[in-house]
């Protein structure tokens, strides 16, 4: 984020077994966000090595899972040009223009009944590299901001595929969130925003929020009832979505749900961070071991749960309004 559930009762029957076996493993959870946030990936900085290695990574677990790739494309790979702080796409820019290149990582599972209607799952894979070292760490890893989300982006995307879904989903690992929203902002140029149906951007989900366990917050809660359908679709269990409890920070617009949301897509963004007292929060401490990968767990299995009827196909939030760039 730039700047700035344990225990789901009934409800989570939906997605397991019959003895109540939980479908997201803390296993897997604890594998993805290790690999996302070592040492290896450098802080994982825009343009550098390390974010192109954690981008193979996130590739490899898209293509596990079986996505397709997004119309238009042979790969995962949604590439971009920047010039400056200008976004082009590739074969748009000179070299006398000095670009550089990004990508997005995207795939999708195409829609049985709806597959025109999209909805998306995301959060970034980028952080902030290489930092002034602290007791001789100088590596910004990044897992909570944003490792714990793309881990639930891989995870739903794995639970999805043995769930098809009615409408299309897509799930997007955004670039260069931290330096100004490049991916997102990429990104929300190729799909018309009236076909999007809701998005689920995922951001810093590594710790208990300040309701504790079995909960997490929405950011703009109150611009859209996605958050209402949610906490439907979760009314057998003891999870609880909240509104934003910082208002003052306007979170709302400082990560990836931002551009589309702009556009009128019901495009929150689903956090626990407690961002108020947050000493990690782009330190060279936000390390694996700071994070409660059974919380992470449980909070993924709620948010596969809660957006049943809308990748089924059933309920559509009601749209944003327009606004103009804050």
């Amino acid at each position: 984020m730039k700047l700035y559930l344990s225990g789901l009762c009934c409800a989570l029957l939906l997605i397991c077994g019959p003895a109540g076996a939980q479908r997201i493993s803390k296993a897997e959870v604890s594998r993805i966000i290790s690999v996302l946030a070592a040492d290896s990936m450098q802080g994982r900085a825009t343009y550098s090595p390390g974010i192109e290695m954690a981008s193979l990574f996130i590739e490899d677990e898209f293509k596990k899972a079986g996505l397709e790739p997004l119309p238009g494309l042979t790969g995962y790979r949604q590439a971009f040009a920047t010039v400056g702080r200008r976004i082009r796409p590739v074969d748009s820019v000179t070299a006398e223009e000095n670009p550089r290149y990004l990508h997005n990582v995207v795939g999708m599972i195409r829609g049985t009944d709806k597959p025109e209607e999209y909805v998306i799952f995301s959060g970034h894979y980028d952080h902030i590299g290489i930092q002034k070292a602290e007791a001789e760490d100088s590596v910004a890893n990044g897992a909570d901001d944003d490792a714990s989300g793309i881990t639930a982006v891989i995870l739903l995307a794995n639970y999805f595929k043995q769930h098809p879904p009615a409408r299309s989903v897509i799930f997007a690992a955004f670039t260069a969130e931290e330096i100004g929203g490049f991916g997102s902002r990429y990104f929300s140029q190729q799909l018309a925003p009236e076909k999007i149906v809701a998005m689920f951007n995922i951001e810093m989900i590594g710790k208990e929020s300040k309701f504790g366990r079995n909960s997490a917050f929405i950011t703009g809660f109150e611009r859209s009832d996605f958050g209402t359908i949610l906490q439907k679709n979760l009314e057998a269990s003891t999870f609880r979505f909240h509104p934003d409890p910082y208002p003052e920070q306007r979170l709302f617009y400082r990560s990836d749900n931002a551009t589309l949301a702009r556009l009128g897509v019901p495009a929150h963004t689903i956090s626990t961070t407690q961002i108020d007292k947050d000493t990690l929060y782009h330190s060279v401490n936000d390390e694996v071991e700071s994070l409660d990968m059974q919380n992470i767990a449980d909070i993924i299995e709620a948010i596969a749960v809660s957006a049943k009827s809308i990748v089924g196909g059933v309920d559509a939030p009601t749209r944003i309004a327009k606004e103009e760039k804050q």
